[in-house]
C-alpha cells in the first residue's frame, strides 16, 4: 500500500469511496502510534468487508532518536523511511486507507495550527467513522497530547449527525491501568497474536534504533488482561485500555481540563476510600 502523503491530492491518487468506506478510523502523532494503540480497530476491521479500517498519521516523524545504523541518517531521509515502514503496516494490517499528514511536531504542538484543524474536518467529513482511536489525554508525550485535543477540536466543528458514536484515548506514552474501572473501556485484542507482532515489526528503524517496542507493547497488553481483576481468572488473553472520550464531542462546552480533573478526583477518591477502610480501624497508623 502506498500511503497518501498529501491530503489535498485525496481525488488525484486516492479513490475517494475507499475514504467512504470507513468504519474505524485511528488518528496518532507518529509512524508506529497507530499499531500500538488501536490494534483494537485493526483487528476489528481485518479482511472484513464491512468494517474497514483507516490510519492517519499527523506528523512527519524526522525528529526521531536514532542509533546504530540508522544513527548517521538525515531527518529528510529518516521521513521517508518512517512513511515506508507507515505504508508496509498498513499493507500488513490490510486498511482500507493510510494518510500522511507530513506536519513538524513543532507546528502541531500549537492548538491554533489551522491547517491541521482543517485537514482533520474534512477527513471525517469524508470517512464518516463510527469509532475513532487516538491519544489519551493523560499521555505524557505533548506532541500526543496535542493530536488529541487536535481532534476533539476538529469533530466539534462537525454538525452533531456526522460525529462519530465513539472517541477513545487509547495507551502509549502512559497506561491506562489506573483509572478507576468506571472509567475504563476494556477492548479485547486477544485475537491474531502473530498479526500484531508483525505490525509492530514493521518500524524496524525504531526497534533497531534502540527501542523494544514488540516485547513492550505485547507485555502491557498482557499485563492488563491479568491485573485487570483481582477476584476472577482472566477474561481475555490481551487487553488494550481506553478512556472514553466520547463526552468532549456530545458536548462542545465540556472543557477537556475539567474532564480530566472528574477523572483523577474520582482515582484519588478511590485510593482514599480504599486506605480510610483500614485506617478507621488502627489509629495508630494515622
Amino acid at each position: 500500500m502506498t500511503c497518501l502523503k498529501n491530503f489535498d491530492s485525496v481525488s488525484r491518487e486516492y479513490p475517494l469511496e475507499n475514504i467512504h468506506k470507513l468504519t474505524h478510523l485511528a488518528i496518532g502523532a507518529h509512524q508506529d502510534d497507530i499499531e500500538i494503540m488501536a490494534l483494537h480497530g485493526i483487528l476489528a476491521c481485518y479482511k472484513q468487508e464491512h468494517n474497514r479500517f483507516g490510519a492517519c498519521v499527523v506528523t512527519d516523524g524526522r525528529g526521531t532518536p536514532r542509533s546504530g545504523e540508522y544513527a548517521n541518517v538525515s531527518d529528510d531521509e529518516m521521513v521517508e523511511i518512517r512513511a515506508a515502514e507507515q505504508a508496509k503496516a498498513a499493507e500488513i494490517g490490510d486498511y482500507a486507507n493510510c494518510v500522511l499528514l507530513g506536519h513538524q511536531s513543532s507546528e502541531v504542538r500549537h492548538l491554533d495550527f489551522e491547517p491541521l484543524t482543517t485537514e482533520l474536518v474534512r477527513l471525517f467529513q469524508l470517512a464518516q467513522p463510527k469509532v475513532v482511536y487516538t491519544h489519551n489525554l493523560a499521555d505524557k508525550h505533548k506532541t500526543h497530547l496535542a493530536v488529541g485535543l487536535h481532534v476533539i477540536k476538529a469533530i466539534r466543528r462537525l454538525p452533531k449527525e456526522l460525529r462519530p458514536q465513539k472517541l477513545y484515548g487509547c495507551e502509549v506514552w502512559r497506561s491506562l491501568d489506573f483509572l478507576p474501572d468506571e472509567y475504563k473501556v476494556l477492548l479485547d485484542v486477544s485475537a491474531r497474536p502473530e498479526l500484531q507482532s508483525a505490525l509492530i515489526n514493521a518500524y524496524r528503524s525504531q526497534i533497531v534504533g534502540g527501542k523494544n517496542y514488540e516485547q513492550a507493547v505485547i507485555g502491557r497488553l498482557l499485563a492488563n488482561a491479568t491485573f485487570q481483576d483481582a477476584y476472577a481468572p482472566d477474561a481475555h488473553s490481551r487487553l488494550s485500555i481506553a478512556m472514553d472520550m466520547t463526552p468532549l464531542i456530545l458536548d462542545d462546552h465540556l472543557c477537556p481540563r475539567a474532564f480530566m480533573r472528574d477523572i483523577l478526583r474520582a482515582t484519588s477518591n478511590e485510593i482514599d476510600a480504599n486506605l480510610a477502610g483500614f485506617l478507621g480501624r488502627f489509629a495508630f497508623l494515622r
